[in-house]
């Protein structure tokens, strides 16, 4: 084989590189507060009396969950401008992000909830606490301590999944890849370099979560078992 790397070509590069992965961790942070958040009030609806609302949030979950996630972004950025609805590339991969990230968690929280021990909720009937009281002081702290692993993997899968939001034109770290290669026309090591940022971000980012995890959930862990 005559090819011969050239991974020096790529130095003159850093700075794009490092701000295509600064994007994607701002996409990922923003959308794991929004896309948790809206998990826990889909595993609420889930766990309610309301049937319309277990209804609605299990369309939700099941439109996400069986539908590509590059065809949800694409329908958020191309499809909602046919509607009215006009947002930038950034907004976008927020919004597809965020709605992808959350029918996962609505799903892990609710399986959650649903391994919290029964005399829990007894002891919370016993204190005269309400439906809403239980389920904010009682469940979702026991069901986040249980689940946050699983909670954790799905925000590296989202990370990971972001790759795709340069094709709305996002400047992230494919993107800035995309862009280099087209330059220097050194694909392998472009992509070669890259495929190694995303394994170290998703590494260093799963560290860092199971190390919050343990330090936030400890108490709540101990009491659950």
């Amino acid at each position: 084989m005559s090819y011969q790397l050239q991974f020096g070509e790529l130095a003159a590069y850093a700075g794009m590189f490092a701000n295509g992965a600064a994007v994607t961790l701002g996409l990922t942070a923003a959308s794991t507060l929004l896309g948790v958040s809206v998990g826990v009030l889909g595993a609420a609806a889930c766990e309610s009396r309301y049937a319309a609302a277990r209804r609605l949030s299990f369309a939700y979950v099941e439109g996400i969950r069986n539908t590509p996630f590059i065809v949800q972004l694409f329908f958020v950025f191309f499809g909602l401008p046919a509607l009215g609805i006009h947002i930038g590339e950034y907004t976008a991969a927020i919004a597809a992000m965020t709605l992808n990230l959350g029918a996962y968690s609505v799903e892990i929280l609710r399986a959650g909830i649903r391994a919290v021990p029964k005399g829990h909720h007894e002891a919370a009937a016993a204190l005269a606490m309400s439906p809403r009281e239980t389920f904010i002081h009682v469940l979702l702290p026991q069901a986040f301590a249980k689940v946050f692993p699983a909670v954790a993997s799905q925000i590296v899968i989202t990370m990971l999944g972001s790759a795709v939001v340069s094709q709305i034109s996002v400047a992230d770290l494919t993107y800035a890849a995309s862009y280099v290669q087209s330059r220097n026309f050194r694909a392998f090591e472009t992509y070669f370099l890259i495929a190694g940022v995303y394994f170290v971000m998703a590494l260093v980012l799963r560290a860092a979560l199971h190390a919050a995890g343990r330090r936030l959930f400890a108490r709540n862990l101990r009491g659950a078992r």
